[in-house]
Formats: structure tokens, C-alpha cells, sequence
């Protein structure tokens, strides 16, 4: 019995780490293709968010034709009718009036008043907002003459007789204004007070 050979164990197969290593390149390609798909997948929907991404590119603005006139409006710098005029409740339906300007050197005054005389709308630099020095400017007397002929076609003005007073600069500037913001001037008069040597002036200053 001690002279019986032993039996030899069987060796181990070693198959097994062949066949893994069989299946592990097998896995890649699988894995390779799988990442490719998704690539391209993601590549159409990357040029679609790129094409939404990008900005649109304005109009171009196209170029002022020349040969046309400035407007009344386009000279005076503003849109004169800008603010909407609505019409007043208790609206007096007067079609035509007068419109006083009162141009100093140091204010501007806007009246409008009927053909009687009875007041319709007013207003001066000082109700404008302007303050000091500015209230002696053209654009000023400009402000004042829209918001006094706001006032007017509220009440259904359309015709003005413009009578000026004063040596201001704000003359011609509520003039235009006028004309701008859509009332039609019947007249222009020069009512400016001019002495006939009717006062005694002040003694002469002794420098």
C-alpha cells in the first residue's frame, strides 16, 4: 500500500484566463462603437444649440436719403407731438383765438386767450421747470409755446393770431413752435410798446 503510486492531481485549466482575455477585446470595440454613436448624436444637437446661440445680426440702417427738407419739427430738435393732447372735460369748443408772447431778456410768456380776450390757456419758463438763467432761452420760449398751445387744443383751438411783445430771444423760437405743433397762424404782430419821447429818462450816471 506505501508503494502505490499517488495519484496525481489534474492540472488546472488555464482556459479561463484566456477566454476573459477573449472577451475583453471583444467589450472594447462594442464600447468604441456605443461611444461613438453617442458622439455623433450629441454633434447634431452641439450645431443646433450653436446656431440658436449665435446672436442675429441687426438690420442694417439704411442711409438718410439726401434732397429731402427738414421739417418744422426736425428743426426745432424735438417731435412737437410727442405728448397726446386730450381733450378737456369742461372743453369750451373755441376754434380760433389769439396767442400773446411776451419775450423779455430775463422770461417767456405764452397767453391764449379768445378772440374777447377771455383766458384759455397760459404758460411761462418758470411753469416749464426752466430756473435762472435758462428761462431767458430760446429752448425755453420753445417749451413754453407747446405747453400754452396744449392747453389751447385741449379745448379745441385750431386757428392762432400771434401778437409779439418784447425784444427777447425766445420770439422767433415760440413762433415756430406753434407752427410745429400743429396750429395755423392767421397773423404775426409786432405789438412791442415803443416810446415817442413821452417819459423823461433817468439822470446820466456820474463815473
Amino acid at each position: 500500500m506505501a508503494d502505490e503510486p499517488k495519484k496525481k492531481s489534474a492540472p488546472k485549466k488555464e482556459a479561463q484566463p484566456e477566454a476573459s482575455a477573449e472577451k475583453k477585446p471583444a467589450s472594447k470595440p462594442a464600447e468604441a462603437k456605443a461611444g461613438k454613436e453617442g458622439k455623433e448624436a450629441k454633434a447634431p444637437v452641439a450645431a443646433a444649440g450653436a446656431a440658436t446661440a449665435e446672436p442675429q445680426k441687426p438690420a442694417e440702417a439704411q442711409a438718410p436719403v439726401a434732397g429731402t427738407a427738414p421739417t418744422a419739427a426736425e428743426l426745432l430738435g424735438e417731435d412737437a407731438g410727442a405728448k397726446k393732447i386730450i381733450k378737456a372735460k369742461h372743453a369750451k369748443n373755441v376754434s380760433s383765438g389769439v396767442a400773446n408772447i411776451l419775450a423779455t431778456f430775463n422770461n417767456t410768456q405764452v397767453t391764449i386767450t379768445d378772440m374777447h380776450g377771455n383766458l384759455i390757456g397760459w404758460s411761462s419758463a418758470g411753469r416749464v421747470g426752466f430756473k435762472g438763467s435758462r428761462k431767458s432761452t430760446a429752448y425755453a420760449a420753445q417749451q413754453v409755446a407747446q405747453d400754452a398751445a396744449r392747453q389751447a387744443m385741449a379745448h379745441g383751438m385750431k386757428e392762432v393770431e400771434i401778437r409779439v411783445k418784447g425784444p427777447g430771444s425766445g420770439r422767433e423760437s415760440a413762433i415756430r413752435a406753434l407752427q410745429a405743433i400743429g396750429l395755423d397762424i392767421s397773423s404775426i404782430k409786432d405789438v412791442t410798446p415803443i416810446p415817442h419821447n413821452g417819459c423823461r429818462p433817468r439822470k446820466k450816471r456820474r463815473v
